[in-house]
């Protein structure tokens, strides 16, 4: 099942469309919050007056992630406010053009596992099953898009920067250089 979603044509197709859907609701989202003068505040603090508690022994659920909101989080507001709403807009932006969509749903699941590590459900299970399967998909998830460009484009640079025979060395070793 895993090859025929990462190389056949129809799995292309399908992911496509989960693509666009996952990055309309991304977008949509980051350019919401982007013109509507959002402010995580209020959800950060929430989110650690009410943490995920466990029902029947009363004890913190994500004690880890409760602790990133209270000493990272919360006095860096600002970074907050900036780094969502453009996070989202460019997850969305990266998953309709089919643009390093792998990177693009992968920080895509990482801000919906937050969020409900904050305790906030919503959509976001639905958008983590989707943001799996095309995850799942690899860069056969952006073969119609901008990925069918890009990334030969990357391996080959890659590929070079990793093979060049040429490139000096440093101190006659085995470390090239890259100048």
């Amino acid at each position: 099942m895993l090859n025929w979603l990462r190389t056949n044509v129809y799995a292309a197709g399908l992911a496509l469309i989960l693509r666009l859907y996952l990055g309309y609701a991304w977008l949509t989202g980051g350019w919401g919050k982007i013109t509507g003068g959002f402010d995580a505040t209020g959800f950060l603090k929430n989110a650690t007056a009410k943490p995920v508690m466990d029902k029947a022994t009363n004890e913190l659920v994500y004690p880890t992630f409760t602790a990133f909101i209270e000493n990272f989080a919360l006095p860096n507001a600002k970074i907050i406010n900036f780094a969502i709403p453009f996070g989202e807009f460019l997850v969305g932006l990266g998953l309709i053009l089919g643009a390093l969509t792998t990177t693009a749903v992968f920080f895509g699941l990482l801000m919906n596992f937050m969020f409900m590590f904050a305790g906030t459900v919503s959509t976001n299970p639905w958008m983590i099953l989707l943001g799996v399967v095309v995850l799942a998909a690899g860069a056969n998830a952006g073969k119609f898009g901008a990925d069918y460009y890009i990334l030969p484009y990357l391996r080959k640079m890659l590929h070079f920067r990793n093979h060049d025979k040429d490139a000096p060395t440093i101190g006659g070793g085995k470390t090239h250089a890259h100048f």
